[in-house]
């Protein structure tokens, strides 16, 4: 086993895995598995990074996840209008805001707090 340096050697970890992925605990194989799991993820995260999504599409996606509609988070954010103002990037996020929305949405307040453009 060896760290991954080039695309090919990644192609061929993946490979690897593909072959030891079901091997049962305690076994050479899943021990192997296990490392190469490691390595694998460290050649990802330097070379395919995965940006967290701006703080309306966070609430977006969790929205879409716990199949809530706008009109569910009026006791977070305001009135019907005031709502509709933040999923539309036309107005920011206030601190209440994000408070309440971290708890009713179960997000950090950290995904909440990153910084947006408006929409003009």
């Amino acid at each position: 086993m060896k760290l991954i340096k080039t695309k090919g050697d990644y192609q061929a970890a993946l490979k690897r895995m593909e072959v030891l992925f079901d091997s049962p605990a305690g076994t050479e194989e899943s021990d192997e598995a296990d490392v190469l799991a490691l390595i694998i993820d460290a050649y990802e995260n330097e070379h395919y990074p995965i940006e967290a999504p701006d703080p309306i599409e966070a609430i977006k996606i969790r929205m879409e996840e716990l199949d809530l509609k706008q009109v569910d988070l009026i006791d977070a954010i305001g009135g019907k209008s005031r709502v509709s103002e933040i999923l539309n990037k036309k107005r920011k996020l206030s601190v209440e805001m994000i408070r309440n929305l971290s708890a009713r949405l179960h997000l950090s307040v950290n995904s909440l707090i990153g910084d947006y453009q408006l929409v003009r």
